[in-house]
């Protein structure tokens, strides 16, 4: 029997590459062992066989960004029901075109953006990439979300003059916002800002009690198709 090495020794008495170089086809998913794919540089392997993926390159590991739909009733940080536990790869979407291959580094140390109350649905950010939480800490009162708000009541008299010509919360004056009907119970708001319990207050301020909540963009990004409960990575070329 063969002594057993680290798998990127392997990948070195193979290729000829670099230790450093078989580090990196290792850990960017490129190796397989007894086909298998296993991205552990440190992984022991002795009479397996090891071999190099099609289109295997030696570059640094990316970090991850990945955009869940989350449903109703799942906390958006820590919390007894964390929307983070629907980041698996089963929930993976389909029909997710990002081009990103699916490997097990990209799940650990996910970070959230752009929080959602538990009781609302929809778009939600996760990231291991500390330039996208920063961009999107930094600019989260400037960035533009689109929600849909399902909503019962009647509408107050002067109602919509109202919701359309400002308002405060909290104390502080609301941003000018987009506020159209979608149908007779439901509210699309494009809107700026957006704080826990803003749009439910806009809606009680006319009238209206809102009952559910959903997020469906957040800049230029939008949730499409995807499923409640699924997510998708965010492509490279994709910016908020």
């Amino acid at each position: 029997m063969t002594e057993a090495v680290r798998l990127a020794k392997r990948v070195v008495e193979l290729t000829g590459c670099s230790r450093s170089e078989a580090e990196l086809y290792v850990q960017g998913g490129w190796v397989t062992v007894d086909g298998v794919v296993v991205e552990e540089p440190q992984h022991k392997v002795a009479d397996e066989t090891v071999a190099l993926l099609p289109g295997a390159r030696p570059d640094p590991a990316e970090p991850a960004t990945m955009l869940l739909h989350k449903p109703a009733g799942f906390d958006a940080g820590d919390g007894p029901n964390p929307a983070l536990s629907l980041l698996v790869p089963e929930n993976r979407w389909p029909e997710d075109a990002s081009g990103w291959r699916l490997l097990k580094r990209h799940f650990p140390r996910l970070q959230p953006a752009m929080l959602l109350e538990t009781e609302a649905s929809g778009l939600m950010v996760f990231s291991q990439d500390g330039r996208v939480l920063r961009r999107l800490q930094e600019d989260a009162a400037k960035l533009e979300q689109e929600f849909i708000v399902d909503v019962e009541g009647e509408l107050a008299p002067y109602g919509w003059n109202r919701l359309t010509g400002g308002t405060q919360f909290d104390g502080w004056p609301v941003a000018p916002f987009k506020v159209s009907w979608q149908n007779e119970q439901r509210l699309r708001f494009a809107i700026k800002g957006v704080r826990p319990g803003l749009l439910q207050h806009l809606c009680n301020e006319v009238g209206l009690r809102a009952t559910a909540v959903r997020r469906l963009r957040l800049g230029r990004i939008g949730l499409a198709k995807m499923p409640a409960g699924q997510w998708r990575y965010l492509p490279v070329t994709e910016r908020f």
